[in-house]
């Protein structure tokens, strides 16, 4: 499914008008006619009939004061709350002001009210202060007016984007509307998808409000929310006559003193999504403690110094990478110099290569050495990581995930996975993607190396490294998803995500996957 900025909405609306001849005010009737009928659905269901609708001076309370008017030719008691005297509407949205007016819609001024009596009157809020244009915090009486929102016990349904909420990065960096449900326009915005405006969404709704079927086939958006159908067409069946070799032969080079369960994960991750043969490389002196835990795999010695990779082993590995279609590298691995010449070694050795962990740890103040990779290369960094690898803190890189991951991708070249709540992919050629799987039970030791074995296992299996990227992702969250589903998220361990992968994939097989956003058309 795609994903608009506030932007690319803009140069929408212009192709529409002018290519096709839809007007704003067009489209802007029918976001009202949408929002109507939602909110008169929830209304059916709660026994309701009174609603307040919150309205600013833009478009998005053009879109508000539209589906106040389609709410009261349905029979509704409507109320309108203006964020902005009468006079300072302009436009369509004035002409929208004019129209509810005479259908019988009751308007009032915020300044000439008292707003929390006016929500408490209600059965339902309609947000309609701010819209995708907004950039925070608010200030003055449209932030009051969020505030009164926020006091009233009534659901709240946000136009577009909850007011408050920047709709590109999903920012809120003052008071924000917390919606029962949001209708959006066209197409969903990265803010109603990434954390924490994700919180603040509650249930997503895509109107259909008349853009021209040209644009949805080809709207020349370069954001995608991965849904099940994009996944499924990654797992094809498996032939009847396939063998180990046909899944790919995986190399992990992961582990340390203190870090073998890394190098176990990795592995049981790349063969839990289907990888056919996996090696783990791991130092000698704790390749005993791997040994007795990886049976499906193959373990293999490297000679080590102090405990962790170095020089050593290069002449080793170089015969296990030639031997193998995918590298993985980097959990546990720790973060000495010899650990370096190890990654930029393997960046060299122009196989498709996975780089996680100490894998990236390592380049900090040297981070281009991976533009310079010889083969496709996947980095699945959090968000301290990638932020050492740009110069940035962690709290930097999560206000804007989308940029951040798209910028860290052109510039070294690769694709990157910025992991998290919401984990977003991005392409050196612009693509991205954001992934809705996944929950709070995954917070904890380990999860970081089973996708990476995912990862890795998908590349073996002839996926392109984007694909196996935001597939690996999705089948991770899934498997977590199922997880919780059946017992909650607490005490969730890597090793059972992992163990759950072959369930994931087959409930995106078998089309058993509901995905999280609805659509509202007729």
């Amino acid at each position: 499914m795609h994903v608009a900025t506030a932007a690319e909405i803009a140069e929408l609306d212009r192709r529409a008008a002018q290519q096709f001849g839809v007007t704003v005010s067009q489209l802007m009737d029918a976001a009202g006619r949408r929002v109507a009928q939602l909110v008169a659905e929830m209304l059916r269901q709660r026994g309701g009939r009174t609603v307040v609708v919150l309205a600013g001076r833009g478009h998005n309370g053009g879109d508000g004061l539209a589906a106040a008017r389609h709410l009261r030719a349905a029979g509704a008691d409507v109320a309108v709350v203006l964020a902005a005297p009468a006079r300072d509407f302009q436009g369509e949205p004035a002409r929208m002001l004019e129209a509810a007016v005479g259908a019988g819609v009751a308007v009032r001024e915020a300044t000439d009210v008292s707003v929390d009596a006016v929500l408490a009157s209600g059965d339902l809020v309609v947000d309609a202060l701010t819209g995708t244009g907004f950039r925070g915090p608010a200030r003055g009486v449209v932030a009051s007016l969020i505030e009164a929102a926020g006091r009233c016990r009534a659901p709240v349904v946000a136009v577009d984007v909850p007011s408050g909420v920047d709709a590109d990065t999903g920012r809120c960096d003052g008071p924000c509307v917390r919606a029962a449900a949001t209708v959006t326009m066209g197409w969903l915005k990265p803010g109603l998808l990434l954390y924490p405006g994700a919180e603040m969404a509650g249930d997503v709704y895509v109107a259909d409000i008349g853009y021209p079927e040209p644009l949805h086939r080809d709207p020349g958006l370069r954001t995608h929310l991965v849904d099940s159908a994009m996944v499924r067409a990654l797992l094809p069946p498996r032939r009847p006559d396939s063998h180990k070799g046909t899944y790919g032969r995986v190399l992990v080079v992961a582990g340390s003193v203190g870090f073998t369960g890394a190098a176990v994960l990795a592995t049981r991750g790349a063969l839990r999504a289907g990888a056919g043969l996996v090696t783990v490389a791991v130092p000698q002196s704790v390749y005993p403690i791997v040994a007795s835990q990886v049976t499906e795999g193959m373990p293999t010695p490297l000679a080590d110094e102090g405990g962790a990779l170095g020089p050593a082993c290069l002449v080793r590995l170089e015969e296990l990478a030639d031997a193998a279609d995918v590298v993985a590298v980097g959990p546990g691995l720790s973060r000495t110099a010899g650990v370096a010449a190890v990654v930029e070694f393997l960046l060299g050795c122009g196989r498709p290569l996975v780089a996680d962990a100490d894998a990236l740890n390592v380049l900090a103040g040297r981070a281009e050495a991976l533009a310079r990779a010889r083969g496709p290369l996947v980095i699945t960094p959090h968000p301290g990581e990638l932020g050492r690898l740009v110069g940035r803190s962690a709290a930097e890189i999560q206000r804007d995930r989308l940029g951040s991951a798209r910028s860290a991708s052109e510039r070294f070249r690769c694709v990157v996975v910025l992991k998290g709540a919401r984990t977003v992919v991005a392409a050196p050629d612009g693509r991205a993607w954001i992934v809705p799987t996944g929950n709070p039970g995954m917070a904890t030791g380990g999860m970081g190396d089973v996708l990476t074995g995912a990862v890795a296992a998908l590349l073996g299996q002839g996926r392109d490294p984007a694909e196996a990227a935001y597939g690996a992702a999705y089948l991770h969250g899934l498997a977590a998803d199922l997880l919780a589903a059946g017992r909650g998220q607490a005490g969730m361990l890597a090793s059972e995500v992992a163990d759950g992968l072959p369930a994931a994939i087959a409930a995106v097989q078998a089309g058993r996957v509901a995905d999280p956003v609805r659509v509202l058309d007729d």
